[in-house]
C-alpha cells in the first residue's frame, strides 16, 4: 500500500508511471542487479561481435554483415528499455512523460519490426549460399546486402510510425499506472477510457502480417535448403549446412516464439505478469543469447576472436 501511494505521488501532469518488473518482490534488489549484469553482458557481447566482423577481412561476407546488423539491433533494443528501468529503481521515481513514452514505444516497435524482416533476409541469404553457391557472390553482393538492410530498417520504422501516433492519441482517463517495465502498446491501451477493441483487432492483423510474411520467407528458404542438403552426397556438406543454419533457426525460434505469444495469442491467455515475463525474454535475454549462438559454435568467429586477443597480448608485451 505504501509503495502504491508513493508511486501515485510521482505522477506529474500527464506523466505515466511504470510499475516495473519486481515491484512486489522482496528480492527486487538482487533481481535488478542480475538484470544489470545481463544488460552489460549483452552490450559487450554484441559490440565485440560487431568489432570482430568489421575488423577481420575473413568475416566480410553477406552472412556476417547481416549478423552485425542483428547485433546492432539487439544493442539498441535492450538499451531502449533496460537503462530507464534500472535508473527508476535506483532513484525511486517511476514516472515517464508522454513524449518519452511515445519515443520509447516507437523505438522498440521499429526495432522489433526491423528484426523480423532481418531474420527473413538472413534465411534468404543462407538459401542463396547453399542452393545457388555459384551465383551467390553475384546475387548477394555488398550493394544488395545494404539494400536488404535498408529495407528492413524502413519496414520496421514504418511499423513504428503507424502504431505509435495512433496509440498515443487515445485519451487516457483511467489510472496512469502502466503494468509493465516499459511503454508497451497493449499495456498502454488498457489505460484508455475509449473502446480500443477495433484498433486492437486491426493491430492484431498488422502484427500477423508482420510476423507471417517474414515467417513464410524463412520457412520457404529452409524447406529448399533441407531439400538441397538431402540431395547432397557429401557428409562435410551436410555438416557445414547444419552448423550454419542451426544457429539462425535457434534465433528465429527464440524471437518469434515470444512475439507470437505477445501479439497473436487471444487476450484470455494474457495476464500482466505473464506479459512482463515474456517481454523480459525477448527484450533482455534474447539480445544476450544471440551473439553467443552465433559465436560459440562458429569457427570463423572464434578464430577471429583468438586472433584479436593474441594481437592485443603482443601489443601489450611490446609496449612493456
Amino acid at each position: 500500500m505504501k509503495q502504491r501511494m508513493r508511486l501515485e505521488n510521482q505522477t506529474f501532469g500527464t506523466d505515466f508511471i511504470l510499475l516495473g518488473l519486481f515491484s512486489q518482490s522482496k528480492y527486487s534488489p538482487f533481481l535488478y542487479s542480475l538484470i544489470f549484469i545481463i544488460f552489460i553482458a549483452a552490450l559487450i557481447e554484441n559490440a565485440t561481435l560487431i568489432l570482430l566482423i568489421q575488423s577481420d577481412p575473413h568475416l566480410h561476407t553477406p552472412m556476417y554483415f547481416f549478423i552485425s546488423q542483428l547485433s546492432l539491433m539487439d544493442m539498441m533494443y535492450i538499451s531502449v528499455t533496460v537503462p530507464k528501468m534500472l535508473v527508476d529503481q535506483i532513484i525511486g521515481i517511476h514516472n515517464i512523460s508522454a513524449l518519452s513514452c511515445g519515443l520509447q514505444m516507437f523505438l522498440y516497435v521499429t526495432l522489433m519490426g526491423a528484426e523480423f524482416f532481418l531474420l527473413a533476409a538472413m534465411s534468404y541469404d543462407r538459401y542463396m549460399a547453399i542452393c545457388h553457391p555459384l551465383r551467390y557472390p553475384i546475387l548477394m553482393n555488398h550493394r544488395v546486402c545494404i539494400l536488404f538492410a535498408i529495407v528492413c530498417w524502413f519496414l520496421g520504422s514504418f511499423d513504428g510510425f503507424t502504431i505509435t501516433p495512433i496509440t498515443m492519441n487515445f485519451p487516457f482517463c483511467k489510472s496512469r499506472e502502466i503494468q509493465h517495465f516499459f511503454c508497451e502498446v497493449l499495456a498502454l491501451l488498457k489505460l484508455s477510457c475509449l473502446d480500443t477493441s477495433l484498433y486492437e483487432f486491426v493491430m492484431y492483423l498488422c502484427c500477423v502480417l508482420m510476423l507471417l510474411i517474414p515467417l513464410i520467407v524463412i520457412l520457404s528458404s529452409y524447406s529448399l535448403i533441407l531439400l538441397t542438403v538431402y540431395r547432397m552426397n557429401s557428409a562435410t556438406g551436410h555438416r557445414k549446412a547444419f552448423v550454419t543454419c542451426s544457429s539462425h533457426i535457434t534465433v528465429v525460434i527464440l524471437f518469434y516464439g515470444a512475439s507470437v505469444y505477445n501479439y497473436m495469442f487471444p487476450p484470455s491467455y494474457h495476464t500482466a505478469e505473464k506479459d512482463k515475463m515474456v517481454s523480459v525474454f525477448y527484450n533482455i535475454l534474447t539480445p544476450t543469447i544471440n551473439p553467443l549462438i552465433y559465436s560459440v559454435r562458429n569457427k570463423d568467429v572464434t578464430t577471429a576472436l583468438k586472433k584479436m586477443l593474441r594481437s592485443k597480448v603482443v601489443l601489450a608485451n611490446f609496449q612493456k
